[in-house]
C-alpha cells in the first residue's frame, strides 16, 4: 500500500527539477498526478508523465501559467475532472531574477512577484475552495532557503519567498479546522541542469554556506515533500521545513565579491 493510494493531486513547475522529482514520488506512492507547467515546457512536462507511466503510475500533463487566475482555476477543475478528486498539491512553480537591489528593473520585479507569490496564492485559493468542500487535503508550497535568510544578488526572489512563508503560516491557521494542512519547504542549493551549466565558481559560491558542502538532489527535496503531504505528518501544519544541508542553521561568512562596488 502506497501513502497516496486512491488519492490524486497536482504539482506545478513539474517539467523538471524538484517539481518533476516530486510528481514522480507522489506517483510511486500510488497517487494520480497532474503534471502542470507552462505550455512552452510541454515537451519536458510530457517527459515527466512518461517517466511516471513507465513506472506504472498515473499522470497527465496540463499547461498552466500560475500567474493567471483563470488558468489556475481551470487547472484545479481539470484535475478533479481527470481523477475525480484533489487530495494533495505542491505549489512549486517559480522563476529567478538576479542582480543587486538597485539594479533590478521594475518589470523584472513585477514578473517575479506575479509568479513566485501571486502564483502560489492563486493555486492555494482554488485548491482550498475545493478541499474545504470535500473533506480536506494537504498542500505544500515551495519557498526557499532564501525565504528564511537574505541572499545577495536576489532581493526580489528573497522577498517573494519570504512572502510564501508568511502566506503559508496564515493560510494554515485559517484552514486547520477544515482538515487541510498547509506547509512549505525551504530548499537550499540543489543540483539541477541549470546548476550544472553554471560556472564552477558560481557553483562553489552557492554551495559554500551549506555545512554538508554538497548540493542536494531533487529527489532528496521530493522525499520531504511527500512526507509533509502524507498521513505521516498529520499533526504538522504551518511550518517551513529547511532542506539545505545545514545552511540556515549556520552563519554565512561575508564575501566582498557579493557586494556592489562604487
Amino acid at each position: 500500500m502506497g501513502w497516496f493510494d486512491g488519492k490524486a493531486g497536482l504539482v506545478t513547475g513539474a517539467a523538471g527539477g524538484i517539481g518533476r522529482a516530486s510528481a514522480v514520488a507522489y506517483a510511486a506512492e500510488g497517487g494520480s498526478v497532474i503534471v502542470a507547467d507552462l505550455e512552452s515546457s510541454r515537451a519536458k512536462g510530457e517527459e515527466t508523465v512518461a517517466m511516471i507511466h513507465a513506472a506504472g503510475g498515473n499522470a497527465a500533463f496540463i499547461p498552466v501559467d500560475v500567474s493567471d487566475d483563470a488558468q489556475v482555476e481551470a487547472l484545479v477543475d481539470a484535475t478533479v475532472r481527470e481523477f475525480g478528486r484533489l487530495d494533495f498539491a505542491l505549489n512549486n512553480a517559480g522563476i529567478v531574477e538576479m542582480g543587486f537591489t538597485a539594479d533590478i528593473s521594475e518589470q523584472a520585479w513585477d514578473r517575479l512577484f506575479e509568479v513566485n507569490i501571486k502564483g502560489v496564492w492563486l493555486c492555494l485559493k482554488h485548491e482550498l475552495r475545493y478541499m474545504r468542500a470535500h473533506g480536506g487535503g494537504s498542500i505544500v508550497n515551495t519557498a526557499s532557503e532564501s525565504g528564511l535568510v537574505g541572499t545577495p544578488l536576489a532581493s526580489p526572489y528573497v522577498s517573494a519567498k519570504h512572502a510564501v512563508v508568511g502566506l503559508t503560516k496564515t493560510a494554515a491557521g485559517e484552514y486547520a479546522n477544515m482538515g487541510i494542512r498547509i506547509n512549505a519547504i525551504a530548499p537550499g542549493s540543489v543540483w539541477t541542469p541549470l546548476m550544472a551549466s553554471a560556472p564552477a565558481e558560481a557553483q562553489e559560491m552557492l554551495m559554500a554556506p551549506q555545512p554538508m558542502h554538497r548540493f542536494g538532489t531533487p529527489e532528496e527535496i521530493a522525499n520531504a515533500v511527500i512526507w509533509l503531504s502524507s498521513h505521516k505528518a498529520s499533526f504538522i501544519t504551518g511550518i517551513t521545513l529547511p532542506i539545505d544541508g545545514g545552511a540556515t542553521a549556520s552563519a554565512q561568512s561575508f564575501d566582498p565579491n557579493l557586494s556592489p562596488t562604487a
